[in-house]
Order: C-alpha cells, then structure tokens, then sequence
C-alpha cells in the first residue's frame, strides 16, 4: 500500500575523501529506497565538495525505512569508485511531514569520510484527498 510520496533534495557533501590522486574527483549519487533507484548528475571537477542541489521523489509504500545514498567517483578510464555511503532513516519524515536540510555522516568501509545534506518532505498521495469515506474524531 502506498503511503505517499518522499521528496529528496540532495543539496551537496563536503570532506569526502577525494579517490582521484591527479585531479578532482567527478562525484555523483546513487539514491536508493526499496527498489526505486535515482541516480544525480556528476559534479564534474566539484572534489570533495560538491553540490547538486537536485530533487527526487520515491513513492513510499509499508515497510519503507531508509533511503540510502552511494556517493561515486566518475572515471572515464575504469570503473567508478565509491567514494562512501549513507543510510537515512525516514520515518522521522513520515511522523513529522517534513525535516530540515540535515548533514549525514558518509562512510566507507566502517570509517567516517565526510558529510552529505539533504532535504526530505513527505507528500500525500492524490488519492488520499478525494473523497471517500474518512475516521472521524467524533
């Protein structure tokens, strides 16, 4: 059942461990929530202090828990490197309806490597406001 929509603005990281030895690291997020998998723009050249300021919506169904962001490197030559990771717990947005832009620990391989900020808010479906038969607090 859906619960509504998650809206995620990914505002930008900084202290992130830079995996480019010879220039800037080209980093860009991979957002995922359940299945659903969102993917930003690379910050060509931003190091390891991008920002994005790039929004997102999941639909939000039962069991939904934490988004969950993979910050990578973006190599023309090779595979891409991740840079680190973050979990964040949503339901924090769906008891409060929204929450401010929030800082994030990112880790990698158990050790802190900086900082991510996003912005979540949560919407209610369409559906939800139509009419239809509603509990009353009478």
């Amino acid at each position: 059942m859906v619960r509504g929509k998650l809206v995620v603005q990914l505002v930008g990281a900084k202290g992130l461990e830079n995996t480019d030895f010879l220039n800037d690291m080209d980093p860009y997020v991979i957002l995922t929530c359940r299945s659903q998998e969102k993917k930003s723009t690379v910050a060509s050249g931003k190091g390891s202090e991008p920002e994005w300021n790039e929004t997102f919506v999941f639909s939000i169904s039962e069991g939904a828990e934490e988004l969950f962001l993979k910050i990578m490197d973006s190599d023309s030559i090779g595979e891409d490197d991740i840079v680190g990771e973050a979990k964040i717990p949503i339901e924090p947005v769906l008891s409060e309806g929204s929450i401010p832009i929030t800082c994030y620990n990112v880790v990698k391989d158990e050790e802190y490597c900086g900082e991510i900020k996003e912005y979540s808010e949560r919407e209610h479906e369409e559906e939800e406001n139509l009419g239809g038969w509603k509990e009353s607090s009478y």
